[in-house]
């Protein structure tokens, strides 16, 4: 009966979801349009966590992909997509989850969108970011963590 007390208390709700800020670059084109298309791709995925009030929690995701052809890059682009999220009657020991993997989970696909509408727009072929396990990267940040702390196993 306590436990079912303790999960009807927890709240999480989306107050919103919006593109903060993108970016993007094409600095060989056109030249860059008459090269054989065979790109390497790097892709950098990165969160960050801002508490605002009560139980308000603006997470944001940035994502960074710069293509290069024949060692000139094609395009870069940058978007970071964020949310507003309102979390109660979680643990300090969930609060972590939820903002670390929990909310980027729900933005990713908002980003995708995004970085491939920007990259066709641009004239260059469509490219579909293959999904996330934040949960293995959360659990990998954790790790981290308490390798560089011993003895701490949270992230505030």
């Amino acid at each position: 009966m306590a436990e079912e007390q303790q999960t009807v208390d927890k709240q999480f709700s989306i107050q919103k979801i919006y593109t903060k800020d993108m970016s993007f670059e094409t600095p060989n084109s056109p030249k860059i349009f008459t090269e054989k298309w065979e790109p390497s791709v790097d892709f950098n995925l990165g969160s960050h966590v801002e508490h605002l009030e009560n139980t308000l929690y603006e997470v944001s995701l940035t994502v960074t992909i710069t293509v290069k052809c024949n060692d000139q890059t094609a395009y870069l682009v940058e978007v970071n997509q964020a949310g507003i999220f309102a979390l109660s009657g979680f643990t300090d020991q969930e609060m972590g989850p939820m903002v670390g993997s929990f909310c980027p989970n729900i933005l990713f696909p908002y980003a995708r969108e995004v970085v491939s509408d920007l990259i066709t727009k641009g004239g260059f072929p469509q490219l579909l970011l293959a999904p996330v396990n934040f949960d293995a990267l959360y659990s990998q940040h954790l790790q981290q963590a308490q390798q560089q702390v011993p003895g701490s196993g949270t992230i505030n």
